[in-house]
């Protein structure tokens, strides 16, 4: 059971790979790659090329939960919008990562970085930036600026990178993306847009000898949720729904 849909109004765990070496070219190694990962999620259908060059693979977005696949020039990006369960959007993520060696030469010895990757979407019709200080505070170091007569606050994007080992190649970041804009504060009419928290566990560098990338990709969600339920979900997520359902 998904322990966290209830929580934003859209939620979705993506995992990324960034490469050190360009992923492969040919039409046949793409297709193919494609080709064996649809054979395993049938209804992930839609396949198209991104104006910047990038090939994607996706279910359709009316069902209200969605698969989604990209190749980049360094990078392989799985995804999966309101999964029912977290552990089938894992299982997606795993069964790229068992193919990536074999279908496009990407070793554990080519890895830049590993991501996994929790993000929480939630709609709100107003600005973000205000909304985003009052739920979850600026810090006495800001107060009085908040408190500033007349002022009204723009660009309040709270974040915090921690690095989780002696050596640092195990990072977790915490961003909370707004999208308020100095035009909308100005003219006073707000569409109604998403405030973003972004949960992320990183892996830096090659893998370890005997190490695979869906073993990595376990360590990774295993830290990420414990982090995640001690320090964000009553502290970040929830703060800011009831802020917005108080509206």
């Amino acid at each position: 059971m998904n322990l966290y849909d209830s929580i934003a109004d859209e939620f979705y765990i993506n995992m990324n790979l960034s490469t050190e070496m360009k992923l492969p070219e040919s039409r046949e190694t793409i297709l193919n790659f494609f080709e064996r990962i649809q054979k395993t999620y049938p209804t992930m259908r839609n396949f198209y090329t991104r104006e910047n060059g990038d090939f994607v693979l996706e279910e359709d977005k009316e069902q209200g939960s969605q698969r989604w696949l990209s190749l980049e020039p360094r990078c392989i990006c799985s995804g999966q919008v309101n999964p029912a369960d977290v552990d089938l959007a894992v299982e997606q993520h795993s069964t790229v990562l068992q193919l990536v060696p074999y279908m496009l030469s990407v070793s554990p010895l080519d890895c830049e970085a590993l991501d996994y990757m929790m993000g929480f979407d939630f709609s709100y019709q107003g600005n973000h930036d205000q909304l985003v200080a009052e739920a979850l505070g600026a810090g006495p170091a800001f107060d009085g600026l908040v408190d500033v007569p007349g002022a009204r606050i723009l660009n309040y994007k709270p974040s915090m990178t921690l690095v989780l080992d002696e050596d640092c190649r195990q990072w977790a970041r915490l961003l909370v993306e707004t999208r308020t804009t100095p035009y909308q504060l100005r003219r006073g009419e707000f569409s109604e847009d998403q405030i973003s928290v972004y949960f992320t566990v990183r892996q830096y560098g090659s893998l370890d000898p005997g190490a695979s990338y869906e073993s990595e990709l376990a360590v990774l969600r295993a830290k990420c949720e414990e982090l995640l339920d001690r320090f964000v979900v009553d502290q970040v997520l929830r703060p800011l729904a009831q802020a917005i359902s108080a509206r």
